[in-house]
Parts: C-alpha cells; sequence; structure tokens
C-alpha cells in the first residue's frame, strides 16, 4: 500500500463505567465527525492525500479488541464507510476495569501491523476513568513516545472531575501531544470534532 500523511488509532473505553447508551453517544460522535467536510480535508490534503484509521475498543486486562481494521481513507465516500463502521460497532469486550496501559500495549501492536507507512502516528485515548487495572500506562506511553508515536487523550469528567490529572501523568505523550476534555457525554460530538480536527492538522 502507498504511505500515508497519518496512521490513527482510535481507542476507545468500553469498561464498566460506560453504559450503553454513553457508549453510543460516542460512538454516533466520532461517526460524525468522520463526516465533517474539515475532518475530511484534514485527513486527505497531506502530501500523500490519504490517512489510515482504525478502531480499537478496550476494557479491564485482556479485554481489548480491534473493531474496525486499518482503512484507508482518501476521499469522503472512504470517510463516510468510516463513519457507518464506528456508529455501528458492537460492544464486544467485557464491560469491566480500566486498563489503560494494556490498551496502549494494543495500540502499539496495531500500529506495527499498520499496512503503509505513515509520517505521522497517533494514539487517540477516549474514556471517562483512570486506570485501575493491569500494566501501568506511563512505561507504554514512554515506550511509544521514543518511537515517533504521539499520544492523545479526551477525557469524560462526568464521574472524575481531575481525570485531565490523570491522563496528562501517565497517558499522553510524543511531539505535540495534549488532550481536551467534555463534561459529559452529550458533549462528546463536539469534543471529538475539535480533537480530530487538531491532531489531523497537527
Amino acid at each position: 500500500m502507498d504511505p500515508v500523511d497519518l496512521a490513527l488509532v482510535l481507542a476507545l473505553d468500553g469498561s464498566a463505567s460506560v453504559t450503553f447508551d454513553e457508549f453510543n453517544l460516542i460512538a454516533g460522535g466520532i461517526g460524525a465527525a468522520f463526516r465533517d467536510g474539515a475532518i475530511i480535508a484534514g485527513l486527505t490534503g497531506g502530501p500523500a492525500r490519504a490517512s489510515l484509521a482504525c478502531l480499537l475498543l478496550w476494557s479491564g486486562a485482556g479485554a481489548q479488541d480491534v473493531m474496525i481494521d486499518w482503512t484507508r481513507i482518501a476521499g469522503a465516500a472512504d470517510a463516510a464507510d468510516f463513519a457507518v463502521g464506528v456508529e455501528n460497532v458492537p460492544r464486544t469486550v467485557a464491560a469491566g476495569a480500566t486498563a489503560i496501559g494494556e490498551a496502549l500495549l494494543a495500540a502499539e501492536a496495531l500500529l506495527a501491523a499498520a499496512p503503509a507507512t505513515a509520517a505521522r502516528r497517533v494514539v487517540n485515548v477516549i474514556g471517562d476513568g483512570r486506570s485501575n487495572e493491569g500494566i501501568s500506562p506511563a512505561p507504554v506511553r514512554d515506550r511509544l513516545a521514543a518511537a515517533g508515536v504521539t499520544i492523545n487523550g479526551l477525557c469524560i469528567l462526568h464521574e472524575e472531575p481531575d481525570l485531565l490529572d490523570s491522563y496528562t501523568a501517565e497517558v499522553i505523550g510524543g511531539v505535540g501531544a495534549f488532550a481536551v476534555i467534555c463534561q459529559d457525554y452529550p458533549d462528546f460530538a463536539e469534543a471529538i470534532r475539535r480533537k480530530l480536527s487538531r491532531e489531523i492538522i497537527a
């Protein structure tokens, strides 16, 4: 496959703190973002004219599923197909604890298996709680950052108002890394749109 400008792992929290209604709001928000003209332009407007994206669902230790494998996005039709896949994704992982370190390990494996060379590699960790099971996220974050990967975060604060502090200390890293917040799930769609705009264009 020809090289791409960006390889993006969307790592989505499916742990017990996320209800089914909240999960649907997340999936719908991501789907809407991939139909946004500015997002599509960012994914396809670089020198390679294309990006890769995949969707990883995670919860506790040993509970990570690749729900949408690497998908080449080279135009609006590709982005729309990806959006439909996200919007209809089943919740296959057990609604267990929050193992962000394990999620980052799964993202690392996905990036290693990407079907094309990418100018930038980004992991987008989306969650509503701090890591409370499995390996610590910080060492995996550090290894990924040292390999040139950027890990960004989207923190949903409805249960843990100080979650941004935890993500800043343990999760995000790499060149230009950042985390954004939304207060609760109804605010998610706008938050993910802003976040994707920022990390795709970075």
